[in-house]
């Protein structure tokens, strides 16, 4: 549907992502317009293409999908387009007298000859000269925007190109379409579709090279591929380009020859691609790990009798594991301390603080999340930062960095990494690029849960390659045999099917034979059975995992249907509707990714850059009308705005993958329907493992006991294994 107008005011306008509502008039009516429709002013004869829409709070309005606007004709119009600031430099004052002086060819003399504007009083020629640029900027922007629509392309998407080559995006993307492979939002198919309608040829080198640029990217972010070997690259850009593997091949090496690619001969029983600045980041951790793996000191001073009275303070008796743990993180400078739960992990990180604050070594703690970073400081009484906090992420000049790097390292004796089963490739590199060689490094995990969202598997390969100090805790404490739970997840993760009979401890088994039955059972879970029986807050204590977000008993609907009981529609709650998804506000959200450029603000009042993936909060106000949300995490408020918006999800129900590195008091797992490829053993151990108090299944017992007999692994390829048993000093 379209709709043409003048716009007659604006109500709110996003500069960062150009949404805008304003008030037109058409055919004699008021509408309220809303969309994506930067740099218009009040003034303008606008075109807008898009469908009527009701709002819960605001009414009827009309949702943009595309727009054309021209410049007013008229000398009002154009004074209004003047006065409201859309030329910088130009108010209401000398709006009027420049109407004054040239009427309506305003416009046009503003923009193309500032030697008669100069004239104006009180107008420099300087001014005058900038004036004419603003013109000229704010219109190339303008066509910018309008040329890519016809093209299929968003408001939303073009506003991105232009915020990523501002006014060359043109010239760029004309000579070659495939570039808009680096906006986010614009898979492969959707630039390859906008460059056949720009006339681009199929055979086109870009075409190819982009394609198989992003299938590398894609499996990097997607499935934690580090590398794909060159038959496979072969073939998956051969399925999305429909060419012959001759020219790909020839493609894949101009890009190895121009560098953006690297070629790995042999990695395992494999070969692999690379994109360049992942093999450096592999290269990288492995050259660090082997010149850590060459340097080793005896313990400094008395080790028993330094033993002795930290036992004394701590009122506890360590394991002979846990005492060569302590010795060994003070011995190298890098070391590995592993092992399940209830065998003594936090008991040995607090013994090995103690000697570094007996020995005066300075320390930091951290962790890859942000609740993985709280619970260190609960269990440890010490501060505790996440790994992106404590290295000083921010964004300069448009570049996502951290400010501590090898020219401004941490000024630390010791880091030591909780969860770091966690940690991607791309966040230990920079962690080992901003420590002093000099330092210790300590990584502590459970090598038996799933790897990382991010790419590699850093932690379970340098575990594997046998050049760095592993000690493994296995002894379960007597407390922690008491616990269900505990017991459970060292039967299921050495392949024993866990006990499901029991009724009078922390591990619990409730069948359900439909979807239905089981949505109603976690429903009553979690808005009543737990709460009253330990008291727990659905909101912060009690969390719902799902293997997947698909089926009638993922997480997708899970959330639907929870939050019908939790949060149900109150005219008291405000909400606003984004792609599809309800935000109200109480709604219990997760982000689903990092982004680094959000700012959050801390209850002091400080702003704190970035807001990472599987952090959870509460929408605390909703403003449908000007598009934002402010949600309520742990550590800082933090709003979103319909750029950001795509980020956030519901989370009464979240993913087993989305959960890693959180701990909760309570954990409802429905397992019952399910693609079999993601009902694996490690996952399950990942669920168990995620429950502090009390573990509760719903689902079916066969599939329990065939999560056990799956011990199909996350397959992913990654090298650093390889690089590190190359590495000629070793």
């Amino acid at each position: 549907m379209n709709i043409e107008g003048i716009i007659e005011k604006i109500i709110y306008k996003n500069t960062d992502n150009g949404y805008t509502v304003l008030e037109m008039t058409s055919e004699g009516n008021s509408v309220v317009t809303v969309g994506i429709l930067p740099l218009v002013a009040e003034g303008e004869l606008i075109s807008v293409e898009g469908d009527w829409i009701t709002h819960a709070s605001y009414g009827k309005q009309f949702s943009v999908s595309s727009f054309t606007s021209s410049l007013p004709k008229t000398e009002t119009a154009i004074l209004r387009y003047l006065s409201s600031g859309i030329v910088p430099g130009i108010r209401a004052k000398t709006a009027r007298i420049l109407v004054e002086a040239f009427g309506p060819e305003t416009l046009e003399v503003m923009e193309n000859d500032p030697l008669r504007v100069a004239q104006i009083k009180g107008i420099t020629p300087a001014k005058a000269e900038k004036i004419s640029q603003s013109m000229k900027e704010t219109l190339g922007v303008k066509s910018i925007l309008l040329y890519f629509q016809q093209f299929g392309i968003t408001p939303t998407i073009a506003f991105k190109i232009y915020k990523q080559w501002g006014l060359s995006a043109y010239d760029i993307i004309k000579n070659n379409p495939y570039r808009l492979c680096r906006i986010p939002g614009l898979g492969f198919e959707k630039v390859d579709e906008i460059a056949e309608k720009m006339g681009c040829d199929r055979n086109d080198e870009n075409r190819i090279q982009a394609a198989i640029l992003y299938i590398l990217e894609y499996n990097l972010y997607n499935g934690g591929h580090t590398f794909l070997p060159r038959q496979k690259l072969c073939m998956l850009a051969a399925q999305i380009l429909s060419s012959k593997e001759p020219e790909i091949t020839k493609n894949i090496q101009t890009l190895i020859n121009e560098q953006l690619l690297i070629y790995k001969g042999k990695i395992g029983n494999t070969d692999g691609i690379y994109l360049s600045d992942i093999y450096a980041s592999e290269k990288f951790i492995a050259e660090r790990i082997c010149l850590a793996a060459r340097f080793s000191n005896e313990y400094d001073g008395d080790f028993e009798h330094d033993i002795r009275i930290i036992q004394h303070e701590l009122g506890i008796d360590f394991t002979g594991n846990q005492k060569l743990a302590i010795k060994e993180v003070c011995r190298h400078k890098l070391s590995v301390l592993t092992g399940g739960p209830g065998t003594g992990k936090t008991t040995t990180l607090n013994g090995i603080i103690r000697v570094f604050e007996m020995k005066g070594i300075s320390y930091a703690l951290a962790a890859p999340t942000g609740r993985a970073a709280k619970r260190m400081s609960e269990v440890t009484g010490r501060e505790a930062k996440t790994l992106h906090r404590l290295l000083e992420y921010k964004t300069q000049n448009g570049e996502n960095i951290f400010l501590k790097s090898h020219k401004n390292q941490l000024e630390y004796n010791a880091v030591i990494v909780d969860e770091s089963s966690m940690v991607d490739v791309l966040l230990l590199r920079a962690l080992f690029d901003a420590m002093p060689i000099t330092a210790n490094l300590i990584l502590v995990g459970d090598a038996a849960q799933l790897p990382p969202i991010g790419p590699g598997k850093a932690f379970k390969e340098i575990i594997e390659s046998h050049k760095v100090p592993v000690i493994t805790l296995n002894e379960i404490f007597r407390q922690a045999e008491q616990s269900l739970i505990v017991t459970n997840a060292h039967r299921i993760i050495t392949g024993e099917n866990p006990i499901l009979n029991e009724t009078k401890r922390d591990f619990f088994f409730l069948p359900a034979k439909s979807p239905d039955e089981q949505c109603k059972l976690i429903a009553s879970l979690y808005a009543n059975r737990l709460p009253n029986a330990y008291g727990y807050d659905p909101m912060t204590d009690i969390q719902v995992l799902s293997p997947t977000r698909k089926g009638a008993t993922g997480t997708t609907a899970l959330n639907v249907y929870l939050r019908q009981i939790i949060n149900p529609i109150d005219h008291t709650k405000r909400e606003t509707i984004f792609r599809g998804t309800i935000f109200r506000e109480g709604d219990k959200v997760m982000q689903i990714r990092n982004n680094y450029d959000i700012i959050g603000e801390k209850p002091n009042g400080e702003a704190e850059e970035g807001v990472f993936n599987g952090d959870i909060g509460i929408i605390e106000e909703v403003d449908a009308k000007k598009e934002y949300i402010i949600v309520n995490y742990d550590d800082k408020k933090v709003t979103y705005t319909t750029e950001t918006l795509e980020d956030l999800e519901p989370a009464y129900a979240v993913t087993v993958h989305k959960s890693q590195g959180s701990e909760f008091k309570a954990v409802i797992l429905s397992l019952l329907e399910g693609a079999d490829i993601l009902f694996t053993r490690n996952l399950l151990y990942t669920a168990v493992t995620r429950a502090r108090e009390n573990l509760i299944i719903v689902g079916s017992a066969q599939r329990v006991f065939s999560m056990v007999k799956n011990t199909s692994k996350d397959k992913r390829f990654s090298g650093l294994k390889s690089l590190i048993s190359e590495q000629p000093w070793i």
